[in-house]
């Protein structure tokens, strides 16, 4: 997996971590049950300390993004393939997707700017969610 963070950013870095992983999955680039590098792995790969890969893991984790099991390390729990999300998550979401608009309205963006750029991020994924058939 290429993760690229920016250690410039006024961004966290643990978050900048958990928005790229988000951002692979939802681009096809890791499916359900992809492995992740371990956390010191990671953490030498990007030159940084391992607590901020563990921050950022156990967020993915808390979101039910990915699984960690001491045996088999990270592995990724969800992607746009496996289904509707948990009771909660789209109220959550849209509080989140308020504060964006309302920070692009702040920043005197127009509606049709704020349609037209979420809607080519979104066609930049890499699939459209679907539902998995039972097994």
């Amino acid at each position: 997996m290429l993760l690229t963070i920016d250690l410039g950013s006024e961004v966290p870095l643990y978050q900048q971590i958990r928005d790229r992983v988000v951002e692979a999955i939802a681009g096809g680039d890791l499916a359900e049950g992809s492995a992740l590098p371990s956390i010191r792995q990671l953490a030498a790969d990007l030159a940084i300390n391992f607590h901020t890969v563990n921050k950022a893991y156990d967020l993915l984790r808390q979101e039910g993004i990915i699984r960690i099991n001491r045996k088999s390390g990270a592995m990724v729990r969800r992607d746009p393939s496996s289904g509707p999300p948990q009771p909660g998550y789209a109220d959550d979401w849209q509080a989140r997707l308020r504060t964006l608009l309302a920070e692009a309205t702040v920043q005197g963006m127009t509606a049709d700017e704020v349609l037209q750029r979420c809607g080519d991020t979104l066609a930049s994924f890499h699939t459209e969610p679907t539902t998995k058939e039972p097994a």
